[in-house]
């Protein structure tokens, strides 16, 4: 491509990024009267126009030129602004912000960063086309939530740097960096399906809350829709739909994160853990179709995942784990790791399957850490069952029973044909 060629190129993407944003821009300020808005479609494509033909200058010439014309455009925008505000027009500042973001996306693509400059135009429009869901994001947040994730937050980027990424301990397992990150890791993946409840509420009623709930907890929507069946048993079959949508969320919840701390988990993990959540989800499927006419609401059974002190004592949980399942390896090899895999699985499969995949960076064999995995998910899986029978009643823990226990059995026998 000749220069001139790629001059016309640049400059044309430049221009494409101011439209893309001025329609966003001129669609959502459609209802106003014309010259109410701060820009219209072609003010946005002008201006990025602009800033792809000052950045294609000289390149001592065009700095400056650059810089002082984004000065001017910001006094200029701000000025429009000013004007469009006392006659009562939009008072909100998006718009005088997606201007300057356009001027400085063009001159981007100029330069020849065209990916990033599109990319980042792309998702500029999202977020602005996206305003009243954003907002009711932030709506359904609460006070408590907010500063517990704040808190959270401030403790990762601060603290997670500056911790020692070294082992500690028998064996060097316990390294402080890698346990917190795992922390952060299921608290980030639980607070996905908390809040995805939170914004979808519990007008939704078992088939939302049981489907993003397995993202957070399983366990607590097992015990959440047992007790409500056991106060209205002709919910059962409603609420054993969902507990089997939560349990079976678990299973891909449980791949996603070993396959973060250790990639080649992923094919290994891929069958038992596919097949033991089609074993649970096709119930699943079939419960709701057969009720699908019956408005369910319930009350979210969650907590919020990111308060500090539940992070820290998974944290706590995670390195004594991680020590048990050193100390068992070194004494008693294979079948020691197994045997805790089944005993941590009665109670939680995060902390096992992240010690596992933790482990298997080093010098667990692969096939021990997937078969650990999946022995603690059907140990759990099992351990749901007899809690939706014995809570939740006859009915429900036929119809939650037979699957999870079809699904411990499918995992075991998948894995142990898959991985041996």
């Amino acid at each position: 491509m000749s220069d001139e060629h790629q001059t016309f190129y640049y400059l044309g993407v430049a221009l494409a990024i101011g439209l893309l944003i001025g329609v966003e821009r001129g669609w959502t300020g459609r209802g106003a009267q014309e010259g109410g808005r701060v820009a219209g479609v072609r003010t946005y494509g002008l201006i990025g126009l602009l800033g792809g033909a000052l950045a294609t200058l000289p390149q001592y010439l065009g700095a400056w030129l650059l810089g002082l014309a984004f000065v001017g455009l910001a006094g200029l925008l701000a000025t429009v602004y000013a004007v469009n505000r006392r006659h009562g027009g939009d008072v909100g500042i998006t718009s005088l912000v997606a201007g300057l973001l356009t001027f400085v996306l063009g001159a981007l693509a100029a330069t020849g960063e065209v990916v990033i400059a599109v990319a980042a135009a792309v998702i500029t429009t999202l977020l602005l086309s996206y305003k009243p869901l954003l907002h009711s994001w932030v709506r359904a947040l609460e006070g408590e939530e907010l500063r517990a994730g704040i808190k959270l937050l401030l403790i990762s980027v601060v603290l997670l740097p500056i911790l020692p990424n070294q082992g500690y301990g028998p064996g060097q397992v316990l390294n402080p960096y890698q346990i917190w990150w795992m922390v952060v890791l299921i608290a980030v993946i639980s607070f996905v399906g908390y809040f995805a409840i939170k914004i979808g509420g519990t007008r939704r009623g078992a088939l939302f809350t049981g489907l993003f709930g397995g993202l957070a907890s399983s366990t607590a929507v097992t015990l959440h829709f047992s007790r409500t069946s056991r106060r209205d048993p002709s919910l059962a079959p409603v609420m054993a739909m969902g507990i089997l949508l939560a349990c079976g969320t678990m299973f891909p919840r449980m791949l996603l994160v070993s396959s973060v701390l250790n990639g080649d988990l992923f094919k290994l993990m891929l069958v038992p853990a596919t097949i033991m959540a089609l074993i649970v989800y096709l119930p699943a499927l079939r419960h709701w179709r057969s009720q699908a006419h019956v408005a369910s609401s319930t009350t979210s059974p969650l907590k919020n995942p990111l308060e500090l002190v539940p992070a820290v004592s998974f944290g706590l949980l995670l390195a004594l784990v991680l020590l048990l399942g050193k100390a068992l390896q070194s004494g008693f090899g294979e079948t020691g790791v197994l045997s805790l895999a089944a005993a941590s699985g009665v109670a939680d499969v995060d902390a096992i399957t992240l010690s596992l995949a933790r482990m298997s960076q080093d010098d667990l064999a692969l096939h021990v850490a997937v078969m650990g995995v999946v022995v603690a998910a059907s140990i759990n899986s099992l351990v749901k069952a007899g809690m939706a029978t014995f809570i939740g009643g006859r009915d429900v823990g036929h119809r939650v029973g037979l699957p999870l226990v079809a699904s411990a059995v499918g995992g075991v026998l998948s894995a142990w044909w898959w991985v041996w």
